[in-house]
């Protein structure tokens, strides 16, 4: 499985990367919302993990981007930010999935499940 990661705090894209090692086989780091589309159009990744909050062009907009180029995209919010608004916006984007960063359990669940949304995590 190939995961493109996109946030831009250094040390967790790692702790991601370590938090997934095992069901993972290749991760692409991508520092900010601006290089998501151009990541993604490389890379053509399983799976996007995307942070909402980050300077320049922000998770949503890079997901909304992502999705009118590639329906198909498979894109989870990974966020610190637990608001019902936020929620809505990253569902509205085209978002699969939106959990926090420290449900690791859901996150190995969200990427594990290959046939449907995971209703619960959005």
């Amino acid at each position: 499985m190939r995961v493109l990661l996109v946030d831009d705090n250094f040390a967790v894209r790692k702790m991601m990367i370590g938090l997934l090692n095992g069901i993972v086989d290749e991760f692409r780091e991508c520092a900010d919302g601006a290089h998501a589309l151009a990541a993604y159009s490389n890379v053509r990744p399983d799976w996007v993990l995307i942070d909402i909050l980050m300077a320049g062009v922000d998770g949503l907009s890079a997901t909304r981007a992502i999705k009118a180029r590639f329906p198909e995209a498979r894109i989870v919010v990974v966020t610190n930010y637990d608001h019902e608004d936020l929620r809505t916006a990253a569902r509205e984007a085209g978002a699969w999935g939106y959990l926090l960063k420290d449900d690791v359990a859901g996150l190995r669940r969200v990427l594990l499940s290959h046939d449907s949304p995971s209703h619960e995590a959005v």
